[in-house]
């Protein structure tokens, strides 16, 4: 069983490997959504995979850190695509949060990725 619990931050960033005229090689921001999803067995005693509450406690961090900032100022983060933020986010996260399953970062409505930590063994 895989759960999830859904995180908003508001950050700029830039993308300084673009060609001159792509608009975002410019300062720019998104309001960024996070889904953080953990899987595991239903746990008989409790109904749940996972508290929703420990999944937010784990995400705190992470969410004060990258709320309200330049996230090209993030240390580890000088080229803040979806892709690199997905990858920040689960190497922090997982040794909290032993059940990550996988990250999906929204950067609009519409684009975004999905990251289960495939490159992130050893």
């Amino acid at each position: 069983m895989e759960i999830f619990r859904v995180f908003r931050f508001e950050a700029s960033h830039r993308l300084s490997h673009l060609p001159p005229r792509h608009p975002c090689g410019k300062v720019h921001g998104h309001s960024w959504r996070v889904e953080i999803h953990a899987a595991g067995p239903v746990l008989a005693d409790r109904g749940w995979v996972l508290d929703f509450a420990d999944l937010e406690r784990a995400f705190q961090p992470l969410l004060l850190e990258l709320d309200h900032t330049h996230l090209n100022d993030i240390k580890e983060m000088e080229q803040p695509t979806c892709e690199n933020i997905a990858r920040w986010v689960w190497r922090r996260l997982s040794p909290a949060l032993p059940s990550l399953a996988r990250i999906v970062i929204w950067e609009t409505e519409t684009a975004g990725c999905s990251y289960r930590g495939e490159h992130e063994a050893g």
